[in-house]
């Protein structure tokens, strides 16, 4: 399928491009994905999509392909032409999610010849991929894969090795014989769209890598593991994208560019955007306070992200991430683990009689104390 757009920031000619896969549903985020992108769900008040970016840019590959879905005005929107990142971005439009080697076949204009890193939009890897992307240069194996060991094999792609090299690829084992689990990140050459046009779709009727990389593999094309030795996170579900902002929290450094009276209190690792007030309040890092925001009468706990144009009153929260636009007023118990949508309103009333009243998607999870 032909590029819907493309724009060029370098002018210049790269020796791989870089291929970021944007196109999922999300559906182990909703209801938070029926009305936002999963990609651009902040981590630490940052799209994770821009994480992948920029990593790949670090790596030195400014030519980037953006695989879109149903969700591509809006990753569109926030992208840009790619120029305020320093580099080129082509978005290519996906038919359906019909599997991430379908995914490399539909971008096979866009990247032709060249050698290509392969990014899932929604991971996040702390050592980023610069050493990778030059091991694959050096090396010039037809593929690299990243691995890591995992403690839920069966949820993800396994590796099988023996001596040191992949034996067997298989994707969401029921009973895995091994912990190595895929990380989002794959480096290829040409070779992978012929592996990707010569397999058949999966039960779940997608053509899966796993099933393109064994074919290289069985075919005799040189595959090369790589095990990961920092932190990766596929933020596809709550758990993992809480996990993945105090793992991102606990790495900044503090900032303060907002306001803070002398009743308040900063703790530890704190970042204060431009605009954010923080008026007789505890804000206990590692925490970020986005712009515009105001924090008044209330706490705000460790490993927390507030993003912009947000109220915080009389209320407390941690270990959570809240997006845009939000209203959380005298609620009377703590909020913890927990991720909250844009424009989203909670309040306690002191109205009698007493009720519960929601509105609720798909869904949705409500604890009640």
């Amino acid at each position: 399928m032909a590029p819907l757009a493309s724009a060029s920031a370098t002018g210049k000619k790269e020796r791989m491009k870089g291929l970021i896969l944007s196109g999922g549903t999300g559906t182990r985020l909703r209801p938070i994905t029926y009305t936002n992108a999963k990609q651009l769900i902040p981590v630490a008040n940052k799209p994770i999509l821009f994480y992948g970016i920029e990593a790949i840019i670090a790596a030195g590959i400014t030519d980037i392909g953006i695989i879109v879905g149903d969700t591509k005005d809006e990753i569109m929107a926030a992208c840009g032409d790619g120029s305020r990142f320093g580099a080129s971005f082509t978005f290519i439009e996906q038919s359906a999610p019909l599997g991430l080697a379908h995914a490399v076949l539909t971008a096979e204009e866009f990247l032709g010849q060249d050698r290509f890193i392969m990014y899932l939009g929604d991971n996040l890897i702390v050592e980023g991929v610069a050493s990778f992307v030059e091991q694959f240069k050096r090396d010039a194996p037809n593929a690299q894969i990243l691995l890591e060991h995992v403690k839920n094999p069966s949820q993800f792609g396994v590796a099988e090795l023996e001596d040191g090299r992949i034996v067997r690829l298989v994707e969401k084992p029921k009973s895995p014989k091994s912990d190595l689990a895929l990380v989002g990140v794959y480096l290829f050459d040409k070779n992978i769209f012929e592996a990707a046009r010569n397999i058949k779709p999966s039960p779940r009727n997608e053509l899966e890598i796993t099933d393109a990389i064994q074919y290289l593999i069985d075919k005799g094309y040189t595959v090369a593991p790589h095990t990961i030795t920092g932190w990766w996170k596929d933020t596809g579900n709550v758990e993992d994208l809480l996990e993945a902002n105090r793992l991102v929290l606990d790495s900044l450094e503090p900032k303060l560019d907002g306001y803070v009276d002398a009743n308040s209190q900063l703790v530890g690792k704190v970042v204060l955007t431009t605009g954010c007030e923080v008026r007789n309040s505890v804000v206990r890092g590692p925490a970020i306070i986005g712009r515009n925001t105001q924090i008044i009468d209330s706490y705000i706990g460790s490993f927390t992200s507030i993003h912009h144009d947000t109220k915080i009153i009389g209320s407390e929260i941690e270990h959570s991430v809240v997006l845009a636009n939000c209203l959380l007023e005298n609620i009377g118990f703590r909020v913890e683990d927990s991720l909250i949508g844009r424009n989203v309103r909670i309040g306690r009333s002191n109205a009698k009689p007493k009720a519960l009243r929601f509105v609720l998607g798909d869904n949705s999870e409500v604890g009640l104390i």
